[in-house]
């Protein structure tokens, strides 16, 4: 890979032609996608018409240099038009001979089909147009003249196409045709004429200097690179760190030059079930937009076979020699020019999880590829499709949606709208499914979170309490919906101008965003073979060991058939709200805490009973893996109705038990209350100033793994101390942990044991600069990258993704967002701090995890596989799977890097 030096070194234009180019595959983000294959096809000798690429580095000097080339970029363009020219065998615009004409196309290192603009038939003016017709047909020729002028004001000169396409039709209709193609010399002299009439009209100007023209249309293709469309692709598919788009300026070849001529797409594989035969399609006399704008239906790309059969045997060919030089299914754009084929670009495939999935194994199978690059070649989101319900046919739902928002989570869900938690538990026991809709989410959601079937809230980022907790138990969510308008006393939800009220059926798309009115129809994902072979070749190649984050039995089996290889991370504080009992035992503890703590054995051990009942079926179903616990994290006032007749009943419950005056319990539960929870009293913090509640949850950890290992199965407790900054903090919670385990085992009898480790959460800066000394005391570390991430950066991830976080990511001044994606050089550099300490610290016995949301995000996988010592990162169930390609593509690039 070159550094961004070499690049400045390197020519600002590259020329290519048959058999021969200056440009590289690996030149991908200097040249972009289309213009470094362009080189490539080049090279092989395919026949591509002869042309320039302008490096996306001159994009980048475009934007600084305030929309102009940069100095000297016209005059490297001028003398690489004069190898284009020669490499043609004509003049550009020649008012003599055949004159070539230039395409101008978009490209940038990551494909964006259709985001940014294109210019065709560039160079004809009155002079030229003459010219072309008297060395072909006066129709071709106008009806090349007419597609620029249309495309010129469109692309150039930001003139309104449908200016052009009123004209157009109005032709169509007068000569009583329904196809450009049908129209006749005559006809196209009047669209000409009418073009140019609308030109006046509104004060538009062509060139008439073709030069002029092409260095106009080059300006325009980097201007295209920030157009809101382009802006938002980048957005929605996380793409950055791009420096733009390259220009590839070609020369043209002509698909609608007669009824021998025509232009096409083709894939070397189906992209949607991956079947190894050609796929596309193909238009007879037309050029390349004709078959985007869908105004005459493309043939099926087998008919060439019947119509051009030398020359589909030809295309077979140079597509299949493409398949096998860039190891890949290609997406392939041809023109046929009076009998003669052309090809004009390769790209890899867009493909479905299916598709993606069969084409990797089919690969491997054909001898293609090794099955290290075969895993190379599936991305996270294909294993989404694979691995979630989906909707069984998303076109036929497009007319039904009705908004959108964050695909927090995701999968299909289909339910009836519901606007509060208990609404929610309600209707599940009634047979019915639901969706949730909130403002957002908090704990108090959890148990109408749990009966749900999908999510959806009208703020919240992708890290948000609906979001976590949706992904950590495989629901779908579309979170921070902002058309989304909800008034929960008439129980009503506004959105795109359709009023959904309780009862109403709604769809969710987790995997888009899209929120679909009406009941869609959903089809279940399942395991296949070809999926288990290509998990056997991820987990023989990667390096890091892939956990999950789950706080049920049910959904530890579930995460152990994904493949996980354990539990980083169990919430203790989940537990609480499975039942009405168990909440309710929850807050006659707080209760007791704040008003008269020597009150508070009942509620402890009511507690320690369920938690204890927990840890045992999870302890089973994980027989032989790790499973870690975190102690008690949230603040207490998390736990606590907020408002109105709950909070009320609470006060007066709280009171009757406590045998004491109701506003003495709402003075001190008022009190919880605090300005900055998440620094305030949770983690550690409440285990030192109550260690009863610490020592209540390892009383109930050790219970249960002695009535696991008395049942025959093999318990691994990790116990986590959370968010640790001291030295101190952690010692005195060691002496807790430890004096809570002795007292089980004593009361168990002589022979009673229990082999447990001790760990703590490394999620403040303090922790990695201290990591030294805290490192002899434990017996691992867990990165919670999710609160070590907000206290680095100073952020609240959801109020920085409801106001600002979109604007710094739109406006370049943060790349991504650091929540979803582990941020490297803050985050990331403590992280490396602390490995690095805690390892020296311990003498290298140190084990180091991630149980942060980064750890099922693929990129921060590829990140923390570089860090020293690190063993393991924990996601949510759902995406197991996901972190486990993560983890063996992260080993693999690291492996290439060194070699």
């Amino acid at each position: 890979m070159m550094t961004v030096s070499q690049q400045e070194q390197l020519p600002r234009c590259f020329v290519f032609k048959k058999g021969h180019s200056e440009g590289r595959t690996h030149m991908k983000a200097l040249l972009g996608g289309k213009g470094a294959n362009l080189c490539e096809m080049a090279r092989l000798g395919l026949n591509v018409p002869p042309g320039l690429t302008v490096t996306t580095a001159m994009c980048e000097e475009f934007q600084r240099c305030g929309g102009e080339l940069p100095p000297g970029l016209w005059e490297d363009v001028l003398a690489a038009l004069k190898e284009v020219e020669q490499a043609y065998g004509k003049p550009f615009a020649s008012t003599e001979q055949v004159p070539l004409l230039l395409s101008v196309r978009s490209g940038a290192a990551i494909s964006m089909p259709g985001m940014m603009d294109t210019v065709l038939n560039l160079g004809l003016n009155d002079a030229v147009t003459a010219n072309l017709a008297k060395h072909t047909s006066p129709r071709f020729a106008l009806d090349c003249y007419r597609r620029l002028l249309d495309m010129y004001a469109d692309v150039v000169l930001g003139a309104e196409h449908s200016l052009f396409e009123a004209e157009l039709r109005a032709v169509r209709e007068a000569a009583g045709v329904k196809f450009d193609v049908e129209l006749s010399e005559e006809d196209l002299q009047t669209v000409v004429d009418r073009y140019k009439a609308v030109y006046k009209q509104h004060g538009l100007v062509i060139p008439d200097d073709p030069h002029e023209q092409l260095r106009a249309g080059i300006s325009a293709v980097f201007r295209s690179w920030n157009t809101p469309r382009a802006v938002k692709y980048r957005e929605i598919n996380k793409v950055t760190g791009l420096r733009g788009t390259a220009v590839n300026v070609q020369a043209m070849v002509y698909g609608n030059f007669s009824d021998t001529s025509g232009t096409g797409v083709c894939f070397t594989r189906n992209p949607a079930t991956g079947e190894h035969q050609l796929f596309g399609e193909f238009l007879i006399n037309a050029q390349g937009e004709d078959v985007v704008a869908g105004i005459r239906t493309p043939q099926p790309i087998k008919e060439m076979q019947k119509t051009f059969p030398k020359i589909y045997d030809e295309l077979l060919a140079n597509t299949t020699l493409l398949e096998r030089h860039l190891c890949d299914m290609q997406d392939c754009e041809f023109t046929l020019q009076d009998g003669t084929l052309y090809m004009l670009q390769t790209r890899n495939g867009k493909r479905t999880g299916p598709a993606a999935l069969r084409v990797a194994t089919d690969m491997v199978g054909e001898g293609l590829v090794t099955k290290e690059q075969a895993v190379l070649m599936v991305e996270a989101r294909h294993l989404d499709q694979l691995l979630h319900p989906q909707f069984k046919d998303a076109k036929a739902y497009a007319p039904a949606v009705i908004g959108s928002g964050l695909a927090a989570s995701p999968g299909a869900a289909v339910g009836r709208v519901v606007f509060s938690a208990a609404d929610a538990e309600a209707w599940k026991l009634r047979g019915e499914r639901v969706v949730l809709v909130r403002h957002e989410t908090s704990p108090e959601d959890v148990g109408g979170m749990h009966a749900a079937a999908g999510i959806l809230t009208s703020t919240g980022g992708m890290t948000s309490h609906a979001a976590v907790v949706a992904r950590g138990w495989g629901k779908p969510c579309v979170c921070g919906c902002d058309g989304l308008a909800i008034d929960y006393k008439a129980k009503t939800a506004t959105l795109g101008g359709v009023v959904l009220k309780e009862g109403d059926s709604v769809s969710l798309n987790g995997t888009t965003g899209e929120v679909i009115q009406g009941e869609q129809e959903l089809t279940e994902a399942g395991a296949s073979v070809l999926l288990e072979q290509f998990m056997e070749w991820v987990d023989a190649v990667r390096t890091l060991a892939v956990l999950t984050n789950c706080d049920t039995p049910e959904d530890a089996l579930f995460a152990r058939k994904a493949g996980a290889q354990g539990i980083g991370l169990v919430r203790t504080e989940h537990m609480f709200f499975g039942s009405a009992a168990r909440i309710a035992a929850v807050r006659s503890m707080i209760g007791a805490m704040e008003v008269d703590p020597a009150a508070a054995g009942p509620s402890l051990a009511e507690i320690e009973a369920f938690q204890k009942d927990d840890f045992e079926g999870i302890f089973k179903a994980m027989d032989g893996l790790p499973v870690t616990i975190r102690l008690l994290d949230p603040p207490l006032h998390e736990f606590l109705p907020q408002e109105g007749d709950a909070l009320k009943a609470l006060i007066e419950r709280l009171a009757r038990e406590l045998k004491t005056d109701a506003a003495m319990v709402q003075s001190r539960l008022a009190s919880l209350h605090e300005a900055n929870p998440m620094l305030g009293f949770r983690g550690c913090r409440l285990g030192i100033v109550h260690p009863e509640i610490t020592s209540m949850q390892v009383r109930a950890i050790a219970r249960a793994a002695l009535a696991a290992q008395a049942a025959g199965v093999s318990a691994q407790p990790h116990i986590m101390i959370p968010l640790i900054g001291s030295i101190d903090e952690l010692l005195h919670q060691i002496r807790v942990v430890r004096a809570a385990v002795a007292d089980v085992t004593a009361a168990a009898g002589s022979a009673a044991s229990i082999d447990y480790k001790l760990g703590t959460m490394i999620e403040t800066p303090r922790a990695c600069i201290v990591a030294e000394a805290l490192a002899h005391e434990v017996d691992f570390f867990s990165f919670g990258t999710n609160d070590l991430t907000q206290m680095t950066l100073g952020f609240s991830r959801d109020d920085a993704e409801a106001h600002f976080l979109k604007f710094y990511q739109r406006h370049g001044v943060m790349a991504f967002d650091p929540f979803e994606r582990v941020d490297v050089e803050g985050v990331g550099a403590l992280m490396r701090m602390a490995a690095e300490r805690g390892l020296r610290g311990a003498d290298g016995k140190l084990t180091l995890g991630v149980c942060g949301e980064h750890g099922g995000n693929p990129e921060s996988i590829e990140f923390f596989n570089s860090v020293p010592g690190m063993t393991y990162v924990s996601c949510s169930p759902l995406r197991v799977p996901i972190a486990r390609l993560g983890a063996a593509q992260a080993a693999l690039k690291a492996a290439k890097a060194k070699a």
